[in-house]
This record gives structure tokens, sequence and C-alpha cells, in this order.
């Protein structure tokens, strides 16, 4: 896979100049340091679905009267949720043909933010509660359950950060499988190098993986593969924590320590425990752990995702 990632992005993080006052909330980290290593989908779904710019600013309002409980207004009263709703399924459909890994959502707007959207409140709406979801936010979830979504806000988050994209490139390498002419082997083969990944995130969640690649077989091959991006990115959602973590470099030294003397042994263990206590990054065990795999040709590591989930160039590991 040597093309670009593909994600999609709320067109005003870009600096495109969509937002209702005809501005825009160009974010840095993804313009100048992701810019140089995906290919950017943008959408700004009030603009496109001819809203204009600049524009009356709109919001979300309670509504006991509909089944989701929320409409979309203008500040005028112009109720906007049919024409809104339509263009996001429209648009999401249209998306689809562009093979995207992932997507960034403008925090806090009435189309696109992801969670805690103001919402108004009462008859002259002058109270407000955060618990809304942008309308076509809303339906990118409903459409694309598993693709990973996240907003700009959350991004400077280095956990959420380094989580958001390795299931982003966990989801293009498992899309890429899929839509190759792939059988049981194959799925066998690719299971067992996201078993440290998985570990690390969810061990219940590895071992019910397990038992439906043991099944697999006696499963309709669409039926399987629709089930295993189901829980598999489930598991990815599952935030791994340093324990976790700690566990499975456990793990990954576990296949060489008879392999190597005692002191680079010792060297292992003593930075694995910096980790854990927090006293360095995870990139220092994990460097070490790889070098070892590969001087002592462990292929079963060398293999694993999980010692090489990102393009180095992200520096994700360096701050988690």
């Amino acid at each position: 896979m040597t093309a670009p990632v593909r994600i999609g992005v709320s067109s005003c993080l870009l600096g495109e100049k969509v937002r209702h006052d005809g501005g825009h909330k160009r974010d840095p980290y993804l313009v100048e340091t992701l810019g140089q290593l995906v290919e950017w989908v943008p959408v700004c779904p009030e603009a496109e679905a001819g809203l204009g710019t600049p524009r009356e600013p709109i919001r979300l309002v309670r509504d006991a009267g509909r089944s989701d409980g929320v409409r979309l207004v203008s500040r005028s009263g112009v109720r906007l949720t049919g024409r809104m709703r339509r263009f996001a399924r429209d648009r999401l459909r249209t998306l689809a043909k562009t093979d995207l890994s992932g997507y960034i959502l403008k925090k806090d707007s009435p189309s696109c933010g992801m969670e805690r959207v103001k919402v108004w409140t009462g008859e002259d709406s002058r109270s407000s509660e955060r618990n809304g979801r942008g309308i076509f936010a809303a339906e990118l979830l409903r459409q694309y359950p598993n693709l990973p979504v996240e907003e700009e806000g959350r991004l400077h988050d280095p956990v959420l950060r380094e989580n958001f994209f390795e299931r982003v490139f966990a989801y293009r390498r498992l899309r890429a499988l899929f839509s190759s002419r792939w059988n049981v082997g194959a799925l066998v083969q690719w299971h067992t190098t996201q078993k440290l990944a998985l570990m690390a995130h969810s061990p219940v969640r590895y071992r019910e993986l397990g038992r439906l690649v043991a099944e697999a077989r006696e499963i309709p091959r669409a039926e399987l593969g629709r089930r295993y991006e189901d829980e598999f990115m489930a598991a990815m959602r599952i935030r791994a924590t340093r324990a976790r973590h700690t566990n499975a470099l456990m793990h990954a030294m576990g296949h060489f320590k008879r392999l190597i003397d005692e002191a680079s042994r010792d060297e292992l263990l003593a930075v694995l425990e910096d980790y854990r206590r927090g006293l360095v990054p995870r990139i220092v065990p994990l460097t070490l752990v790889r070098h070892h795999a590969r001087r002592l040709e462990v292929a079963y590591l060398r293999e694993q995702t999980y010692l090489n989930p990102h393009p180095k160039e992200l520096a994700l590991l360096n701050h988690v």
C-alpha cells in the first residue's frame, strides 16, 4: 500500500473559507504535519448543501416531536433538518468511492460535531445542553460505523491522536485484505499478525476474534468478513492502557528471551519497567524489541503490526 492514506476532513480545518462568517478554522497540525503524509478529502456539508458563504449561523434545537429529538434551524428560524439529512445521505454514498480510511470532523459544529454539540432547548431557545451530535456527523457514523472518526480538538491529545491513527492504518490494511480475493487462510494469517495489537487493546476481544477465526470455515465468506471487521474495529476502539501495552511487550520479549544474553535481557526488562512507570515513551521499549526481533530474525515478531502500527514520520509513539 504505497499510495497516501485518504482521510475525510471538514473543509474549514484545511483553511478553506467556508464558515458561516466567511472565515476558516485552519488547523496547523492537519495542514503542515499530516498534509505531507495523507491525501485529504475535504467536505463542508453546509456550503455544499447550498446554504451559501457567508450565511446565517445554524444550530440544533431540541424538538420532542422528532424521533431523534433535534432539528437544525437557522438563526431566523428556517428549518434545515431534512435538507441536511438528504445532502448527508447522498454525499456520504459518493464518498464510498474514495476509499476513505478515516475522517476528522470540526468539533462543536451543528453539522459536523461528533459529540457534545450544543443543543438549544425551551420555547425561546435561550438555554442549551452539550449533548448533541451534528446532522452530517450522525449520518457518517451511521453509514460507516467501523470507519475511524475523530474531532480535530481531540487530536491535540497525544494518546487520542495515536489511537486514531493506529485505527486508521489498521482499517486500511483490513479493507485491503477484504477487497482482495481472500480466503480463510489469508484471514488466519492476517489475524496472527494482529495478536499483540489486540492484546494491548482488549484481551477479551482478542479471544472472541480467535473463536470467530477458528469457526471461519463454517461461516459464509461475506458474513465472516463483515463480522470480523465489526469485532476487530470494536476492539481497536477500546483505548489501550499502559498496563496492557506492558503485557503485550512482555509477550513479545518472551519470543527471544532464550536467544539473548543476560545483559541484553536485563536491559530490556529495565526499559520496560521505565515505560510501565511512565518514565519513557513507548517508542523506547518498542525500538529495542524491534531491534532484537530483526537481529535474531524472529519472523513472528517482525510480522506483528503492533511493532510498526503507522508511518514513523508521524512520530506518534514519541509522546505516549
